[in-house]
């Protein structure tokens, strides 16, 4: 995890990125920054990204010495590690095209259905990334339906079609892309049933209302991956929402957070099939409640904000903010989006930000400020990792883990102007005196300490 023997103590400003230096620990009776209560919250799959085409196409502009430094800086145990990752069930907004597995009109036996398109882009990528994560977890989610399965038969915009027939055709047709995918030696662990089930895009996308998601897994999609893929758990996801209140074109809108979700989760016969909830972007509104209604279901966060393609320092911090939010709202992960990115423009024009930035023109790769946010979690904080329940005035602003060897690691940001005395106190179960430290922080800095 580090070259070091004993405590660490690692900071990224501005001018400098990821320095190491020694921990002084100490004995501390309290701490009203940040003090740990003894107690362990929920255990954490890991981090990861998503795995696009629009990532892939640029590694290959890289020499090819560049490019594994790449895929070993994202993947590598001793570097990012990125252990739980996420990839798209055909076409997304950062897919080279828009297309599915399946696009003959009324082919309800799916004799047309093939993962072929994958082979040239996101096959290779996750199997890039399985070289230095043998056993990495993955989630999948479709963006869209093949388009004679929704109304209008538009990738963008449309509903699911409901008919009998045609749930029954999209339930196999996922099982179908999971057993693809197995027979190529990718294990997708989860499914996500729709991205962004709120999301009307000009990119492809389906809107899901309630029942009609309460009825496909509960009569469709559920039974079937049970009794044939039982190792592929179904998640209620993602959901970039309901937002209770927003305005919008039309002026405010209400969208009943309870109508949505507790509405699926009531259901008995539904619930049973749920393994567990993803939420995104709006999403950040809702998981504390459903953390508090339902704390025996899983909780995962499933893709990053984006940001405009600017990737400054400012928006780096916004996304400190947001893993810290999740995490301490119960998620078990926190999943980037685009790992790299060349121009970084989806095929609608949205211009977004990525860990690693690839210049077609000089062949080069830059590692932006993303990136060493991700660093400071994901190189620290291992798969199995308990976060720590803890109190104090930086609660909104860090977090501590327990890794499965007993090491406790701290994840602070001071994102004020002017440097800040920061400490960190372990008092145990019992209220015991127990490990911490006591430094300085750097304005507007990230820190990583290993006790």
């Amino acid at each position: 995890m580090n070259g070091s023997t004993g405590p660490i103590w690692v900071s990224t400003t501005r001018q400098r990125a990821m320095q190491e230096q020694p921990l002084s620990v100490s004995t501390l009776e309290s701490s009203t920054d940040l003090e740990w209560s003894g107690a362990r919250l929920q255990a954490l799959r890991g981090f990861g990204g998503c795995f696009n085409e629009l990532g892939w196409l640029p590694l290959q502009e890289l020499g090819s010495e560049d490019r594994e430094q790449v895929i070993r800086e994202l993947f590598s145990p001793d570097e990012l590690n990125l252990t739980f990752n996420r990839t798209p069930v055909g076409a997304n907004d950062f897919a080279a095209g828009w297309y599915s597995y399946d696009e003959t009109d009324g082919d309800y036996d799916l004799n047309h259905f093939s993962v072929d398109h994958d082979e040239q882009t996101l096959i290779p990528y996750i199997r890039q990334a399985q070289k230095y994560q043998p056993n990495m977890g993955l989630f999948a989610s479709p963006w869209s339906p093949p388009t004679w399965m929704k109304r209008p038969k538009v990738y963008n915009f449309g509903r699911i079609d409901m008919s009998e027939r045609n749930l029954s055709a999209y339930a196999r047709y996922l099982l179908r892309y999971v057993r693809e995918y197995d027979r190529r030696g990718i294990h997708i662990d989860q499914l996500h049933v729709q991205n962004e089930v709120f999301a009307d895009q000009k990119f492809p996308s389906c809107l899901w209302s309630s029942d009609d998601m309460r009825i496909f897994i509960r009569d469709y999609l559920g039974p079937l991956f049970a009794r044939e893929a039982p190792d592929t758990a179904i998640f209620l996801g993602t959901l970039n929402g309901p937002e209770d209140m927003k305005f919008g074109p039309g002026g405010m809108e209400l969208e009943n957070y309870n109508r949505y979700v507790d509405n699926i989760l009531f259901d008995e016969d539904c619930r049973r099939f749920i393994a567990g909830i993803g939420y995104q972007w709006a999403g950040q509104h809702d998981i504390e409640r459903t953390h508090l209604s339902w704390p025996e279901i899983e909780l995962e966060q499933t893709e990053s904000e984006c940001g405009m393609g600017s990737n400054t320092w400012e928006y780096a911090e916004y996304i400190f903010s947001l893993i810290n939010r999740y995490l301490r709202a119960g998620a078990t992960c926190y999943t980037y989006w685009n790992m790299v990115l060349g121009q970084g423009v989806s095929t609608w024009g949205w211009k977004q930000n990525s860990l690693f930035s690839i210049d077609a023109d000089t062949g080069q790769f830059t590692r932006n400020p993303e990136y060493y946010v991700m660093r400071h979690f994901s190189h620290y904080v291992r798969p199995g990792a308990c976060l720590l329940d803890t109190r104090g005035h930086f609660s909104s602003m860090a977090a501590a883990f327990e890794n499965p060897d007993g090491s406790v690691v701290v994840v602070a940001q001071n994102a004020l102007d002017r440097t800040m005395p920061f400490s960190f106190s372990s008092r145990g179960g019992e209220g015991e005196l127990g490990q911490g430290f006591q430094v300085i922080l750097e304005p507007r800095s990230f820190n990583t300490f290993v006790l």
